[in-house]
């Protein structure tokens, strides 16, 4: 049990170390090392937490590592809430930790190099990594990929209505520019009505 809650500490402290542009792009890192690497849970309950830590208070890549922790901890004690409430913050103190450690260093180096060429250039650089981690993180739950072959998720892409919901999000977001609580908010009324 102990060298589970140290791999959980360790796994959430490297995400939370390399884990440039926030909780969105966080979301393939989790999903590639708790799903794939570790299978700790499965894709259908990742995406159910990844759900749920969009529509609740707080960042998402936080809240995904809080829920994270709690399914591998209480997962450990046949269902124990005690040990489900020790993985959640373990996860999310490890999660976090990284970012207390780096913004002492960061911002002395910032007050002294800001106005460089080379801090402008680094910066420009990491905005394309990070749109691209967040597009990683969409493909890999819509898609299932096993041995050269790409299938769409069933247990998320269930039928055309979760396709025409996607769409219809991804328009009123870029074209109508619709504000994105408004949009949570409206996908989980249409979800619960028609599932």
């Amino acid at each position: 049990m102990t060298a589970v809650f140290l791999q959980l500490f360790w796994t959430f402290f490297v995400i939370g170390l390399f884990g440039f542009g926030g909780g969105g792009a966080m979301i393939s890192l989790i999903q590639s090392r708790v799903v794939t690497d570790l299978g700790w849970i499965s894709q259908t309950v990742f995406t159910d937490i990844v759900a749920i830590s969009q529509t609740t208070p707080g960042p998402i890549g936080i809240n995904c590592a809080t829920y994270v922790g709690y399914a591998v901890g209480s997962g450990l004690g046949g269902g124990s809430v005690a040990l489900g409430i020790a993985g959640s913050a373990l996860a999310t103190f490890a999660l976090v930790l990284p970012s207390f450690i780096i913004f002492w260093g960061i911002i002395t180096l910032y007050r002294k190099y800001r106005q460089t060429r080379l801090f402008e250039g680094v910066m420009t650089g990491l905005r394309p990594v990070v749109a691209g981690l967040i597009a990683a993180a969409a493909v890999l739950m819509m898609f299932r990929f096993d041995c050269g072959s790409i299938s769409i998720l069933a247990e998320n892409f269930s039928d055309w209505t979760s396709w025409a919901i996607l769409a219809a999000t991804v328009a009123a977001s870029y074209i109508f520019k619709a504000n994105p609580i408004l949009l949570i908010v409206a996908g989980a009324i249409i979800g619960l009505i028609i599932y």
